[in-house]
């Protein structure tokens, strides 16, 4: 099966995301592929526009930009590593695993970290990477990283 897609990333912000993004970055050096890296958001994860103000609820546009700039953020000094690597960004409102899979369409790969930000100790497998796993429309990576999963949260 030729590769003809780019490789596809779930980032959440989470250090797993940022393992899954290494990895995927790295591939895509190798292989001469560009990466694609998705964000999904909802008016509850998404940050505090600059637009908004007492009294004033900025557009969803304003909110999807405040997700970007933040993605784009956070991941400025992973990605400066790899200057020859393609990049594009792709933000999108929704529940997290519906966005990544359908993100996912036409890709080569999907590349996901075991659990983001949200979740219970102890799980090994978010839902995110679980229904990616089950669902997407081409092969998915799952990159565990260093980090154990079920030590992801810290202890009350």
């Amino acid at each position: 099966m030729p590769f003809s897609g780019p490789i596809v990333v779930g980032h959440d912000g989470s250090d797993f995301s940022d393992q899954a993004l290494r990895w995927a970055l790295e591939l895509a050096h190798r292989a001469h592929m560009p990466v694609t890296i998705v964000r999904a958001w909802t008016m509850r994860t998404a940050p505090k526009p600059k637009t908004q103000e007492f009294g004033y609820v900025p557009p969803a546009s304003d909110f999807a930009d405040a997700v970007r700039e933040r993605l784009e953020e956070s991941t400025r000094e992973l990605l400066a590593q790899y200057p020859d690597v393609e990049v594009t960004f792709k933000i999108e409102r929704g529940q997290p695993a519906t966005v990544v899979v359908e993100a996912a369409q036409g890709a080569s790969l999907l590349v996901v970290g075991p659990r983001g930000l949200g979740g219970f100790k102890g799980l090994l497998l978010g839902s995110v990477s679980e229904h990616a796993v089950g669902t997407a429309p081409c092969p998915v990576v799952v990159v565990r990283g260093d980090d154990d999963p079920a030590q992801s949260e810290p202890e009350a």
